[in-house]
């Protein structure tokens, strides 16, 4: 949705919810009335009258409603005015924010206070703030992130060079330890030893084995 449609969509609402609210003020009411007994002015400084609002008047037949400028509407003079009406129920519309001036040309009536000062504000139409244009909008770009060039090489990228260490060999000195030949022969004679004695234990197992059988 443009910016165009979308402020006309706003002042469209904002018409519609004034016609919906829009008033009709009986001038004078209501206490009072469009008569030289009712303190006009009082009245319309107690109001809030707004473009689409409507004035209201009801008289009888020996009043009229006269609009005048400003100069005849404090000299109360209605011969030159700018719209005069005399059918006993006025409505006159208020399109137009503004002051507009109305009295009674009906000599003698309006210098006894039958006349009234209307003040217009202007509506919510017309102070419906346009939303500002993207395009109009001015935004400082996003700050690049800083980039912090190090001057340690990388890890990725260390090699570790060793110069080759040379270890000379040296030959041992050492010899293997001298082992008497009559100590390796006591060995041997115990190993023989051992292994004669579990030799006898063994026949002598069997012997007994069979001389059992044979008593049988």
């Amino acid at each position: 949705m443009g910016v165009p449609e979308l402020m006309f969509r706003v002042s469209f609402m904002a018409v519609l919810i004034k016609l919906a609210s829009a008033t009709n003020y009986i001038v004078g009411g209501p206490s009072g009335g469009w008569d030289t007994n009712s303190n006009l002015q009082s009245w319309a400084s107690s109001q809030i009258f707004s473009v689409g609002d409507s004035l209201v008047f009801q008289y009888p037949p020996n009043h009229d409603v006269v609009e005048v400028t400003k100069a005849d509407y404090d000299s109360c003079q209605p011969t030159n005015p700018i719209q005069s009406y005399n059918d006993g129920a006025t409505t006159i519309p208020l399109t137009l924010p503004g002051k507009r001036y109305f009295i009674c040309g009906t000599i003698g009536h309006c210098s006894q206070g039958m006349k009234v000062e209307i003040d217009t504000l202007a509506s919510a139409t017309n102070s419906v703030t346009p939303a500002a244009s993207p395009e109009d909008s001015t935004t400082s770009p996003a700050e690049s992130p800083e980039v912090i060039i190090s001057s340690s090489p990388s890890p990725l990228f260390q090699t570790h060079l060793e110069s080759p260490t040379f270890s000379p060999v040296i030959p041992s000195t050492e010899f293997p330890a001298f082992t008497s030949p009559l100590a390796q022969h006591s060995s041997d004679f115990s190993a023989s030893s051992t292994s004669k004695g579990n030799l006898q234990a063994y026949v002598a197992v069997v012997l007994s084995f069979l001389i059992m059988l044979m008593s049988f």
